[in-house]
């Protein structure tokens, strides 16, 4: 051997935690600090939830309201009644319908008006604004404007030159769903336009650089950077949707045509005209049953709840938990080798 022939570098015993200790991933979580916001969303979601189901295990109407919580406990007769004796199903099938109409119509719109003023142009900034006028607008004064448009002698009778009765009847799903269509698509541009920004400028470069086709850019280099927002957008589109109680309330009023009776007027019908305050909260709580059901495919879809920071995952922690008990404990020596 040389002198000049170095050492060969010894390789540093493997670190083994110590049985009681806690991972870093995990010290890494202050807990505490979630108090504040646990205790909000229990005062303001979990209480009034809970007492929505109880509530909807109530005789609660107008003759037993004073006895409020001591109102004759009838069990699930509430559930019964809702999906057998009222048309609960019905407006579920049309809430859902047109929440999925709605949706997908919306999001090739929102996408097209997105692409159309990502790039610099005169006057962009006008056009964004004019693109955002559905969205700013209350429903409110959204469903009075389109109530007045869709009379029988209205405008939009009068354009067509026909004498539907939008506001009544069969055609009346088709009017909501166009003015939800209208009201709507602007969440999703403005969704699309926030993941258009993402994308680097040298990849629009290196695309014009190599004479790719407007749609294979469209297809390999927009689209990829959308599919996040477009996930938000659309489940977030569909939750809306369901849940839209002011539009047809006021376009259409009290009561509605059977082909827009959708569950949110459904539910205050059966509270606020006919009392039935029991049986409007186990509408309400089948409502919510609904919503959460996409919801809970958009969690699992996008996994909100693992992360790069998230730590090992489960099948990792268990792996380590089992090399831990199987593996002697760590000796002095060890733990000193592993912090040189």
């Amino acid at each position: 051997m040389t002198a000049m022939q170095t050492k060969p570098q010894q390789r540093a015993p493997q670190t083994v935690r110590p049985h009681g200790t806690t991972p870093l991933y995990k010290k890494e979580r202050p807990l505490w600090m979630l108090i504040p916001g646990g205790v909000l969303m229990l005062a303001v979601i979990v209480v009034p939830l809970l007492v929505g189901f109880f509530i909807a295990m109530l005789d609660l109407d107008q003759y037993t309201l004073r006895q409020w919580f001591s109102a004759p406990f009838i069990g699930f007769a509430n559930f019964a009644e809702a999906f057998t004796n009222s048309p609960l199903l019905h407006s579920i099938w049309i809430s859902v319908s047109l929440s999925v109409l709605v949706t997908a119509v919306t999001v090739p719109i929102g996408v097209a008006a997105a692409i159309s003023t990502q790039n610099r142009f005169p006057g962009r900034g006008l056009v964004r604004s004019i693109y955002l006028i559905p969205y700013v607008l209350p429903a409110f004064v959204v469903g009075t404007f389109f109530r007045t448009m869709l009379q029988p002698q209205g405008v939009v009778n009068s354009i067509l030159h026909t004498d539907v009765l939008w506001l009544n009847g069969s055609a009346s799903y088709w009017a909501l769903a166009g003015v939800m269509i209208w009201t709507s698509w602007p969440f999703v541009y403005l969704l699309s336009l926030a993941g258009l920004q993402a994308v680097d400028n040298e990849v629009h470069e290196a695309a014009a650089l190599d004479g790719v086709t407007w749609w294979a850019k469209l297809r390999y280099i927009i689209f990829p950077y959308l599919r996040g927002p477009l996930s938000l957008a659309v489940i977030i589109a569909i939750l809306h949707n369901i849940n839209n109680f002011t539009l047809p309330f006021v376009l259409f009023g009290i009561p509605l045509p059977s082909s827009v009776e959708v569950m949110p007027v459904l539910t205050y019908i059966a509270s606020f005209q006919s009392f039935r305050f029991g049986l409007s909260a186990a509408m309400a709580i089948c409502s919510l049953v609904i919503v959460a059901i996409p919801l809970f495919v958009y969690l699992r879809a996008v996994k909100l709840d693992t992360g790069d920071d998230a730590g090992p995952d489960r099948k990792q922690r268990r792996a380590d938990r089992a090399t831990l008990a199987g593996a002697p404990a760590p000796t002095a020596a060890d733990i000193d080798g592993a912090r040189a």
